[in-house]
Parts: structure tokens; C-alpha cells; sequence
């Protein structure tokens, strides 16, 4: 269990974890470079790169392919067991960048192995081409899709989970039960 994990490792009790500069407490190759530990709110990352210029409304617009690619097909990204998903835009100085946050059940290379894997299967580009420095032969160089990802990841050094270490289909299972309930208990009235 990671440093500063609940002793008993319970989902009811919040919990925080304090993560070196590093991303990582104790280095463990993977399978493109460091393992990222699991944190209370699970794993993720911070990815923030430089706009191509004259390309913000474009990547505005790609937002809505993915609204509407998961309106189609809710169960397009289930591989990725995400939690969630926040991108950014916004300005240093006259410069755009653009920051990709998500939390995920995966590892770090997983998720980004799937995740291109999907984009494919799916017949839509990603976002990152958009950003300075992201690979052109992306679909069919995962590797250089991932040596990007991590080139321009920013660890965090703090992650709290109000519900730590618990996963996505637990989340979803809980509140089917929880609807499950309401419902016998509606029905009892």
C-alpha cells in the first residue's frame, strides 16, 4: 500500500497522499518508464503542452466529437475505466496551452495504450494533434504516442480521494445497488 494510504485500507475514511517531485516513491520500471503509484483518487495524470497556434477552436470542436461519440455509444471508452476527464484551455503570455487531466483505474501506459488503441477502433483523431511536438505516425507508433505523454506530464504532489482507492465499476455497482434499493423500498410503500 502506498505511504499515507488508510491502515485498514477502507473506502469510508478520506484519505491524502503526499507524492515526491519524482511522480513516484520508489522507481519501478514499466513498460515506457516510471510506474506511477496508485493515489486515494486513483490513478491519472496532468498532461499540459503548447497549442499549435491558430488551432484553439479546433480543439474546442474536438470536445464535441467525444460528447458526441459517447451520446452514440456510452460504453466507447469503457476500457479506459476512467472517473473523469477535464481539459483546458488557457494563455501564458500570448502563447495557448492546453491541459488534459484525467483520473483512470488503469496504469499510466494501459491508459494510453487503450486509449489509442480506441481512437482507432473508433475512426477519430485525438486532440494532441493539435499540440507542438505531438508524433504524426501516432496511430501506428504507440510508443512515440506515450514518450509524448509522459514528456509532458506533471505530476501531482498532493491527491486526496473523499472514497479513496476505490474503483470506477465499484462506484458503478455501488449506485446500481443503491437504485436497487430505492426502488424495493418504493415499491414496499
Amino acid at each position: 500500500m502506498n505511504p499515507g494510504a488508510n491502515s485498514d485500507g477502507g473506502w469510508d475514511r478520506p484519505a491524502a497522499l503526499a507524492i515526491p517531485k519524482a511522480g513516484y516513491f520508489k522507481f519501478e520500471q514499466g513498460r515506457y518508464g516510471p510506474i506511477f503509484p496508485k493515489t486515494p483518487a486513483n490513478y491519472g495524470f496532468t498532461i499540459i503542452a503548447r497549442v499549435k497556434p491558430g488551432t484553439q477552436e479546433i480543439i474546442r470542436e474536438h470536445g464535441k466529437i467525444i460528447e458526441k461519440l459517447l451520446l452514440d455509444d456510452p460504453s466507447a471508452f469503457a476500457s479506459l475505466k476512467l472517473h473523469y476527464l477535464r481539459w483546458v484551455l488557457f494563455e501564458i503570455g500570448s502563447e495557448s496551452y492546453f491541459m488534459y487531466q484525467g483520473v483512470f483505474d488503469t496504469d499510466f501506459d494501459k491508459y494510453t495504450e487503450d486509449a489509442v488503441m480506441l481512437f482507432r477502433k473508433h475512426g477519430i483523431d485525438t486532440v494532441f494533434e493539435n499540440l507542438e511536438g505531438f508524433p504524426a505516425d501516432w496511430k501506428t507508433n504507440v510508443p512515440a504516442f506515450i514518450k509524448f505523454v509522459r514528456e509532458h506530464q506533471h505530476p501531482s504532489f498532493l491527491e486526496y480521494g473523499e472514497y479513496p482507492y476505490v474503483s470506477a465499476d465499484e462506484v458503478k455497482k455501488a449506485l446500481r445497488v443503491k437504485s436497487a434499493l430505492a426502488g424495493m423500498l418504493d415499491q414496499m410503500q
